[in-house]
């Protein structure tokens, strides 16, 4: 057997499968291969979506189940032994694995991640060959580990305890396992202030339940205390994914404490008050608790003075993990000084990228009068009769102290329009300056809806934390499978603690100026729901807010930025303040503190001053996060360029590859946007013709010059009748939808083709499927060749 001849595969079976078996790695407990750990990027190609390749892994080891050590990348025997380190490094930095291996089937290359850089002892360096009969055992890795951070046996009791089996097969992410098993051993060393930072919709909740759960049953932590500050999220959390806890836990309500329980779920309003006999958390000594979640922890608990801060100190014995999506740093506030720097980050830049996050647009709308300002003229009254303080109003104040009606109903009818084009019932969240704005927008949103209106009021409501029909919607909102409500009008209600799963347009006619809130908001759409086809989401800004995307604190940009001139479609053109909040505890006795009201502020309201849309502007952002700041086409050559540096180099890879369909994938993914390119350049121009043009300065061709270049060759001749009607039908697909559709088998059972026959008659048409394939590369040849 020629070993060089065999392939990757190969090489796993027959080489280092049994290299690890001999060394005591256990195949169906400890040794998975081929695993995937990420979804892939979501790649938006106007209203359709397609997703980046995803990350895998040759072999990952465990030494026992969620607790891996080593990560094997494998190669081709023709390789060398150490030509996939740097892959394997990647994914070993990604996962959070010890060690990490490439190997071709000859040997093992090995780099121990646990060596630190630097040691003047007579330690090796981190990288070592060894043969495949000299691989590491689990035991001996597990030992090289565990010396490495310091663990005894009372530590390896807990850092072995084993995660909630969960019989539905719900299994943590690798970012999960991650933070789960850093939080565990952080516990273990005796570390008692922990800070997480997970992007909303990565599953914090279900973390935390692992987390608790390992602690809890490792008996190292008995009695266990979750603070939130939003019922909604208590609940959800005790129904959900703390559901296995079973007796074992309890909600403090009503104001009453039982103390026969191990696992408790308080509000932090629920134990707290103004008055000393409210705060019922003092029911229990200093070190009752001996572990505290707090739940959203950048809302207040880190503040020195904060009544929330006063629990955390009470049970100050206790371990302390914070949870949060958003940590809160300014100068007098700070999570990262009570807790500490994060054991963890997952930021929504990165869910993004590993495809378990959605992507989004943004859509940006100029109003005129919120780039002029509006004065009024001389002894100018209100609609009311009050007389307006003479003075230039800008955005700041509209919806604050002064209100334009036809503001209003401008930024409701540029939000229907959309939803009329891209999804009459997809779910819609408008966040509003306050409580008044929120019910006026409203008003606005059914008038600009009348006939969804009609058939069920519910399309649009109002959600704020003084109205309790619309807080008695949160659930249906929130309910995949429920359509009403479709638009809901807030102020800050919802920019938390809401798993909105299905929402797909986000609207902004809110001043925002907090990082932390607006990361909130954001945090309202990011969640993917394939059953309901929820890929990305939009956000449409009426008040700069997506300015904050600029700030050096804000990661995970958006795909694409568009900016609707006055007479412009508000669909884009590729497709046809302190944020505490809470909402009603059991015992009634909760401030409601969760929406703005107008309060004693004057307003203005304003009914006969008309408000028009301006501007237009177009912004994207690329691959690597950043704004692109210069034109589309600069961007683009520039990203071409470091992939392909001459057109030569370009045109070899494209004639060579099996499938162009490759060569334009590799391309998105270094971040190349081929339908707003092709809205600048031309639409029936192919990705071929729009780099060769906007990157190397070659004239274009459309699609449809191309295959009339190709028939006009005749060169068809050589084939039989039934196989000349097929390609001159291929070539007729490829004018009117491109090269990607033409290189699978499926283009074969597509109208007027699929009239000729069934697939395999129509490739035995060719002589073979061999043949067919000869004759499709040989068509890709001919449309490519200079005219």
């Amino acid at each position: 057997m020629n070993k060089k001849s065999l392939s990757e595969r190969d090489i796993c079976t027959k080489y280092i499968t049994p290299a690890l078996e001999r060394a005591g790695w256990d195949k169906m407990e400890q040794i998975r291969e081929e695993v995937t750990f990420t979804d892939g990027r979501v790649i938006i190609r106007g209203k359709l979506v397609a997703r980046g390749k995803a990350k895998r892994a040759d072999y990952i080891l465990f030494f026992k189940p969620d607790i891996p050590l080593a990560v094997i990348e494998a190669k081709a025997n023709q390789h060398s032994v150490g030509s996939g380190m740097m892959q394997a490094l990647t994914y070993g930095k990604i996962l959070d694995i010890p060690f990490v291996y490439s190997s071709n089937g000859d040997a093992f290359l090995e780099h121990d991640r646990t060596k630190s850089s630097g040691k003047p002892e007579k330690e090796t360096g981190p990288e070592k060959e060894i043969g495949l009969d000299a691989f590491p055992s689990p035991a001996r890795l597990w030992q090289k580990y565990c010396q490495a951070k310091g663990f005894d046996d009372s530590h390896k009791r807990i850092i072995t305890q084993d995660y909630y089996f969960d019989a539905g097969g719900k299994k943590p992410r690798y970012y999960q396992r991650v933070a789960i098993n850093r939080t565990v051993e952080a516990i273990a060393r005796g570390q008692n202030r922990i800070l997480l930072v997970m992007a909303t919709g990565t599953g914090k909740t279900f973390t935390a339940f692992q987390i608790i759960y390992r602690l809890w049953k490792a008996r190292t932590k008995k009695r266990i205390l979750f603070l939130a500050d939003r019922n909604i999220l208590i609940d959800q959390t005790r129904v959900n994914d703390f559901k296995p806890f079973g007796a074992a836990m309890t909600k403090i309500k009503h104001r009453l404490i039982d103390k026969s329980y191990e696992i408790y779920l308080a509000l932090y309003q629920a134990v707290t008050g103004p008055e000393e006999n409210q705060n019922i958390y003092r029911e229990f000594t200093p070190e009752f608790f001996d572990l505290i979640i707090i739940d959203e922890c950048h809302r207040g608990s880190a503040k020195e003075d904060s009544v929330w801060r006063a629990i955390l100190e009470y049970f100050h014995s206790a371990a302390q993990i914070g949870l949060t999506a958003t940590p809160k740093e300014t100068e007098y506030i700070s999570n990262i000084d009570y807790f500490g720097p994060p054991v963890y980050t997952y930021s929504l830049k990165q869910g993004i990228e590993d495809g378990f996050l959605a992507p989004y647009k943004v859509i940006r709308i100029d109003l005129d009068k919120d780039l002029t300002g509006w004065r009024p003229e001389k002894d100018k009254k209100d609609k009311y009769g009050q007389a307006v303080e003479d003075r230039i109003y800008n955005q700041t104040d509209f919806d604050r102290t002064l209100v334009l009606e036809k503001r209003t109903e401008r930024v409701a009818q540029k939000t229907s329009e959309f939803l009329k084009a891209t999804g009459r019932f997809d779910k819609t969240i408008l966040f509003c300056e306050d409580i008044d704005h929120a019910e006026r927008m409203r008003q606005a949103l059914c008038n600009a809806n009348a006939a969804a209106v009609s058939e069920n009021y519910r399309y649009v409501m109002r959600i704020t934390g003084d109205n309790e029909e619309g807080k008695a919607e949160i659930d249906n909102f929130i309910d995949p499978e429920s359509r009403y409500p479709v638009i809901v009008t807030t102020s800050k209600l919802l920019t938390t603690g809401v798993d909105a799963q299905t929402c797909k347009l986000i609207g902004l006619d809110r001043v925002i100026k907090s990082m932390t809130e607006f990361k909130q908001i954001i945090g309202r759409g990011t969640r993917i729901c394939a059953d309901f086809n929820k890929f990305f989401f939009t956000i449409m800004d009426f008040k700069k807010a997506t300015e904050l995307f600029a700030d050096p604190d804000f990661d995970g940009d958006p795909v694409h930025i568009y900016e609707p001139g006055p007479d412009d479609p508000v669909v884009p053109p590729d497709d046809s303040n302190e944020d505490f909040e809470d909402v009603n505890g059991d015992d009634g006795n909760n401030v409601d503190l969760t929406d703005d009201s107008s309060g004693g502020r004057v307003k203005y309201v304003i009914d006969d001053v008309e408000v028009f849309v301006v501007a237009e502007r177009v912004q994207y952002y690329g691959k690597d996060g950043k704004l692109i700041t210069e034109s589309l086409k600069d961007y683009t050559r520039k990203t071409v360029l470091k992939e392909f540096a001459s057109l030569d180099h370009f045109l070899k890879s494209w004639n060579q590859a099996d499938r162009k369909k490759a060569i334009i994938a590799e391309l998105e993914e270094a971040g190349v946007l081929f339908h707003p390119l092709a809205e600048a350049v031309g639409r029936n121009f192919g990705p071929f013709d729009l780099i060769c043009h906007v990157v190397y300065d070659q004239p274009p061709l459309t699609r449809q010059e191309r295959a009339m270049n190709v028939k006009k060759r005749n060169y068809f001749t050589q084939y039989g009748d039934k196989a000349r009607i097929v390609l001159n039908a291929i070539l007729d697909k490829y004018a009117d939808q491109g090269i990607e559709n033409i290189e699978s088998l499926n283009v074969l059972k597509l109208q007027p083709i699929c009239r000729h026959g069934t697939v395999v008659e129509i490739i035995n048409s060719f002589g073979g499927k061999k043949q067919y394939h000869k004759a499709l590369k040989e068509l890709e040849e001919r449309l490519y060749q200079a005219a």
